[in-house]
């Protein structure tokens, strides 16, 4: 398999990123287990600068697509380009430097150091990629750029200079998270149903300031809910089962 540092990014043979940021093409994975889920995805692209919201119930897919996107599996055939990289053909190593360099994840449940401070969480994924602490100590100090993002998503510089993770909100909580997938600009941000916790007032201001942090640094932004009621916030809405078949119990 190739090496990250032998595959960089935008480097198809032709030199120059290619317009989207990530492309699937004939791809398909299997889980292992004795009733096997697998996902088949013919095509999908999501844009430079995009904002989609993905659709889809709990149990049809949207887990195991996140994973192939972001690298954390690895297609049984077909081909995935991300940011002109084909993530099938970087070595499990590779794909797990590639996504701390390029992707910012929020998660469902945040996964936050509950007795961090708040810069501490924030600033976690830049003590493993050195383009994003780089990118980051461009604008200043790491503490400082950290502060201003927290204070660009809603939080109270009181709150983040006194206030460890395990005692805020969760509204609290998701700032922090987004903040810390925002860190050091990556260029593509999955969110896994980041708002389910919220009501809808919180969940729209929530939404309209990652959008808002996420276009400063170009992002595009790949969100998977359940809830169709968010699609006015999004450029486009796909549904997965419009892109993706599932099937249980059956190996091809």
């Amino acid at each position: 398999m190739t090496d990250l540092m032998t595959a960089p990014v935008g480097s198809r043979g032709e030199g120059v990123c290619p317009p989207d940021a990530v492309a699937f093409t004939n791809v398909r994975y299997t889980w292992p287990g004795p009733s096997p889920f697998a996902l088949s995805v013919a095509s999908f692209a999501l844009a430079r600068g995009e904002k989609l919201l993905l659709l889809g119930p709990s149990g049809s897919g949207k887990s195991t697509f996140l994973s192939l996107l972001a690298g954390i599996v690895a297609p049984d055939r077909g081909r995935i380009d991300v940011l002109g990289t084909d993530m099938a053909e970087l070595s499990g190593a590779a794909r797990d430097r590639f996504r701390v360099e390029h992707f910012g994840i929020i998660f469902q449940m945040f996964n936050l150091l509950p007795y961090a401070s708040l810069v501490d969480n924030v600033l976690l994924p830049l003590r493993f990629s050195r383009r994003r602490r780089d990118r980051t100590l461009a604008e200043g100090s790491l503490d400082a750029v950290a502060a201003r993002l927290l204070q660009a998503l809603g939080l109270d510089r009181t709150v983040i200079d006194t206030v460890r993770a395990a005692s805020l909100s969760v509204g609290q909580q998701q700032r922090v998270a987004a903040a810390r997938a925002l860190i050091g600009a990556p260029q593509i941000i999955v969110a896994d149903e980041p708002t389910s916790a919220l009501d809808h007032n919180t969940e729209g201001a929530f939404l309209k300031l990652l959008f808002a942090q996420s276009t400063t640094a170009g992002a595009s932004v790949i969100m998977v809910s359940h809830d169709e009621g968010l699609a006015t916030y999004f450029d486009r809405v796909v549904r997965l089962d419009d892109i993706a078949v599932a099937t249980r119990g059956a190996r091809r």
